[in-house]
């Protein structure tokens, strides 16, 4: 990003030299081909585009190609989404803190770029949180109105095991951007909080108090926050776990 916000600067004289080299191409019948190609590529451009704005989208777009490929490589999607929201932001940033580019790329790009990256958040809020909220729920809990106990320890030991994982792992990756970091932690806390702690209020009850509880109620709405925020910092914490 850096090297096109250098190339920005010498602007007239690369606009200069791509409408040299196209009126070189013109003059070529192999060339009238690729031209032809090219146009077809870049149908969704602006028909007065510069040569210079037609190059330097093409390098976001083959940029853009390039990241969904790397992406791929990701076995576990959540990763994958963190990767993706990661490079996006990075690349939003640094069009928007330069005139000279954020000009060429106009608004409507970054605002293509902005869904995207909303988009990425929802995927990997679906693929890592989804599996953890279904424990939460109340389906199945119930037999003839009356709670089953041994579903009711399985739900509690199933959510302990895939947070407690989730919290293993996505503590070693990093997310550098604060506000991103922040947005990732703000959003998983507003629908993992509210919803833990009101499973916890209804079905806790029915456990037998003291080593029962302390076995199956491994974490406290505030532990839930404290683990929370020690994600994507890139330094596996040990967490404190509060007993009731």
């Amino acid at each position: 990003m850096n090297y096109l916000k250098y190339a920005c600067e010498y602007k007239d004289t690369l606009e200069e030299v791509f409408q040299q080299h196209q009126k070189i191409e013109r003059t070529d019948e192999a060339g009238s081909d690729v031209d032809e190609r090219s146009s077809q590529n870049n149908s969704r451009l602006p028909v007065k585009q510069t040569p210079f704005a037609t190059q330097l989208i093409a390098v976001m777009d083959l940029l853009d190609s390039n990241l969904d490929t790397k992406s791929k490589l990701y076995k576990d999607m959540s990763l994958r989404y963190i990767f993706l929201m990661n490079n996006g932001r990075y690349i939003l940033q640094k069009i928007k803190g330069s005139s000279e580019i954020h000009e060429v790329m106009g608004d409507t790009w970054c605002r293509r770029r902005s869904s995207d990256l909303r988009q990425y958040h929802k995927n990997y809020q679906r693929e890592t949180w989804s599996k953890v909220l279904q424990c939460l729920r109340d389906e199945g809990l119930q037999v003839n109105g009356k709670v089953n106990k041994p579903v009711l320890k399985e739900r509690f030991k199933t959510f302990n095991t895939l947070f407690d994982e989730i919290h293993k792992t996505q503590s070693t990756w990093v997310v550098s951007d604060e506000q991103l970091q922040s947005e990732l932690r703000v959003s998983i806390s507003a629908v993992m909080i509210p919803a833990y702690r009101s499973f916890l209020a209804r079905f806790s009850q029915y456990l037998d108090s003291g080593r029962q509880t302390e076995k199956y109620v491994k974490y406290q709405p505030d532990d839930i926050e404290t683990s929370i925020d020690e994600l994507f910092d890139g330094n596996p914490t040990s967490m404190t776990r509060k007993r009731t």
